[in-house]
């Protein structure tokens, strides 16, 4: 089984960013950014009611403090600092789902981040002391960092598949500073296969293994929406609420 999932609330001051009300209806889990690569204290709380209006679960998209970058630029950040940083943003949007009466349902590292958890280890334990205080499961990738300290750690470990990113033939994406729209038809058989077959097909070629207990969808992808629809209608069956 399967959910999808979406990185979105990433809009700033009058600045937009995706069509989140055009997604919501379409994903069962949202990661809600945090304020460090996009959203403020205004769009944290609309993105969590409207997440809550549509029946949405609601997950922490906390990133490196790199507004200007959008969270997609690499730095140098002890682990103690980087915990800091995670444990002030995760507890922000808290503040927000408690105010709307809702729980956090997990973390997932956004961008830069959550490429560099999957290879470096004091990034991947950061991470984990700060789900040691959230005590919410983690999203990553299989057959990286992400999977062997998040379990070690005694975490909840969900598998993530990307409909709208390429894969390396070491399994991770490439994480690109803007996403390019994709055929949402190629996305949504892409997706099909990393549910039934547990494969993707990487950039060169290679055969590699995934995991796809949640599918993420950009809402900065140009067409995330189209995407979202073929991707739902291709993974209906394999769907946590079906």
């Amino acid at each position: 089984m399967t959910a999808i999932n979406c990185d979105m609330g990433e809009a700033f001051g009058l600045y937009k960013m995706g069509d989140d009300a055009g997604l919501m209806p379409l994903i069962d889990v949202a990661n809600v950014a945090c304020g460090f690569h996009g959203s403020d204290f205004n769009h944290m709380r609309t993105t969590v009611e409207l997440a809550k209006k549509h029946g949405v679960k609601v997950g922490a998209h906390p990133s490196l403090p790199d507004l200007q970058g959008f969270g997609r630029r690499e730095m140098k950040i002890a682990r103690d600092e980087l915990a800091n940083c995670l444990i002030y943003q995760i507890g922000a949007l808290k503040g927000f789902l408690e105010a709307a009466g809702m729980k956090l349902n997990h973390i997932k590292p956004h961008g830069a981040l959550y490429g560099m958890a999957a290879r470096q280890e004091e990034m991947a334990q950061a991470v984990a002391d700060v789900a040691d205080i959230f005590r919410v499961p983690l999203f990553g990738m299989v057959g990286t960092l992400h999977e062997e300290i998040y379990k070690a750690r005694g975490h909840t470990f969900i598998p993530e598949f990307y409909a709208d990113l390429d894969y390396r033939d070491d399994g991770t994406v490439i994480i690109t500073r803007e996403h390019d729209a994709k055929d949402p038809d190629e996305a949504a058989a892409k997706c099909l296969r990393a549910v039934t077959e547990g494969k993707v097909t990487s950039v060169n070629g290679k055969e590699v293994t995934v995991g796809s207990a949640t599918i993420c969808i950009h809402s900065d992808t140009p067409n995330a929406v189209a995407i979202a629809e073929a991707v739902r209608k291709a993974v209906a069956p394999y769907l946590d609420a079906a």
